[in-house]
């Protein structure tokens, strides 16, 4: 099996179950930090937009969605311009959140990369972003 391939997998399972476990006690299911994440830095995206951003499935997003707004933390509102488009909005209680999971996030990115030396660090998130780049273009050609 190729090494890479097994060891980001198994890396990324691993890391996403500590993200998980970082953002329950905020109410969070998994996925709902990365939608309020994108909805901080953009608020009233459409799910389409979310779902490409996340590259998952627009009715993925819906479901998500319709989950968050059931506990508060969105509203999902129609388009002003374009009634046929739903708009997804956060509110007080998604906003309020940004400060606590994000601090959650840098913890645990801090304890995770904690045996890098800067250096290394810097060099991960380099090679990181060419992977992801690559694998963003071979997804994109087919």
């Amino acid at each position: 099996m190729p090494e890479f391939l097994d060891l980001h997998s198994h890396t990324s399972k691993l890391l996403r179950a500590l993200v998980e476990r970082g953002v329950r006690p905020h109410g969070l299911h998994p996925g709902q930090d990365l939608v309020l994440g994108l909805l901080w830095e953009q608020d009233g995206r459409t799910p389409g937009d979310v779902a490409a951003a996340l590259n998952v499935t627009t009715p993925t997003i819906v479901k998500v969605a319709n989950r968050m707004t059931g506990t508060g933390l969105l509203t999902r509102r129609p388009d002003p311009h374009d009634r046929r488009l739903v708009r997804l909005w956060l509110t007080e209680k998604g906003r309020n959140l940004q400060q606590e999971v994000e601090a959650s996030r840098t913890s645990l990115e801090t304890l995770v990369t904690a045996d890098l030396t800067e250096s290394e660090y810097r060099s991960l998130l380099t090679a990181l972003g060419k992977i992801h780049r690559s694998a963003r273009r071979l997804l994109d050609e087919h």
